[in-house]
């Protein structure tokens, strides 16, 4: 068999495919890759040989990037090679196929396969550009979930929502401070705010800051009031520079409380409570009898250094 030409043969067709079926170009690409990854492992002997067989891959790189393309290097065709090795045992969905080839060259850095599928899952699911998920992964998202999160997803549990509560939840600064009260930390997540809906999951839209609860002759303010489209209810944010104590538990509930009896709807579910703190308190957490009560931490970093992380 003459493997050069079966992968020229491929390759032609995809380009070809791009051009004039532009609206499935996406899938029939993928597809492609593919199959080039499972015909150069064949010409490299078998898996458990292919990683001696790069003599061979730049071989056909130069031949390819002569008479095809230039994009056909040797690392993309080494990518292509991993792409069949990753995905080989696995069902190709619908869902696998929104994701683009500059989508899945972000995921082939990655080795857990329940890592990847998590990405595969969440880009898709929202839409998201390679430079997002770029960006997802940079900053260990899919580490920074509840290992009980990831047990649910790699058994295809029922997720709820504070399951995709990351822990850390990570706060971009756009300049160099030093988180010393509950107000600055505040101001620091305001003037992110997007980035940090997204640390606590999907479907989250802000509300108001410093929302105002009237209790007779005094005034008390919650932190950030956010709204959860998904799961259709409102969710308190409350936010603090030290160790979780149970007073904030308390102070939590009767927010939320609150809120279940002078802003939610009828068709709308009991609200959540997420108390975001400096240290955890296990303790204290585990005596919380409503579980509608979630508690996370968070850890700072400035956009500059987040560039080079």
């Amino acid at each position: 068999m003459n493997y050069y030409n079966e992968i020229k043969n491929e390759i032609i067709d995809i380009e070809t495919y791009k051009k004039v079926k532009d609206y499935s170009k996406n899938k029939r690409e993928l597809e492609g890759y593919y199959k080039i990854g499972k015909i150069l492992i064949e010409a490299q002997g078998g898996e458990s040989r292919a990683k001696y067989g790069d003599g061979l891959i730049k071989e056909y790189s130069k031949k390819l990037m002569k008479e095809i393309d230039k994009k056909y290097s040797e690392r993309n065709l080494r990518n292509m090679r991993k792409f069949y090795i990753l995905f080989k045992n696995d069902i190709w969905n619908a869902m696998r196929s929104k994701l683009s080839w500059t989508h899945y060259r972000e995921l082939l850095v990655l080795k857990d396969m329940n890592e990847i599928n998590y990405y595969i899952k969440i880009t898709s699911e929202q839409n998201i550009s390679y430079r997002k998920l770029h960006e997802k992964i940079k900053n260990n998202e899919y580490e920074r979930l509840d290992n009980k999160t990831k047990e649910k997803l790699t058994n295809e549990e029922e997720i709820k929502i504070g399951d995709y509560i990351k822990k850390p939840i990570l706060i971009k600064l756009n300049k160099d401070i030093n988180i010393v009260s509950e107000k600055i930390l505040k101001n620091a997540i305001l003037e992110n705010i997007e980035d940090f809906m997204n640390e606590l999951g999907d479907g989250y839209s802000f509300i108001k800051s410093e929302y105002k609860i009237k209790d007779f002759e005094t005034n008390n303010y919650i932190d950030i009031l956010l709204f959860n489209y998904i799961y259709n209810c409102f969710v308190v944010i409350e936010l603090k520079v030290t160790e979780l104590k149970k007073e904030h538990i308390g102070q939590t509930q009767v927010y939320m409380d609150y809120i279940d009896k002078n802003l939610k709807q009828p068709t709308q579910n009991n609200t959540i409570g997420i108390i975001v703190t400096k240290n955890n308190n296990e303790f204290v957490m585990h005596y919380c009898k409503n579980q509608n009560i979630y508690q996370t931490t968070y850890i700072t970093a400035n956009e500059e250094i987040l560039e080079y992380i």
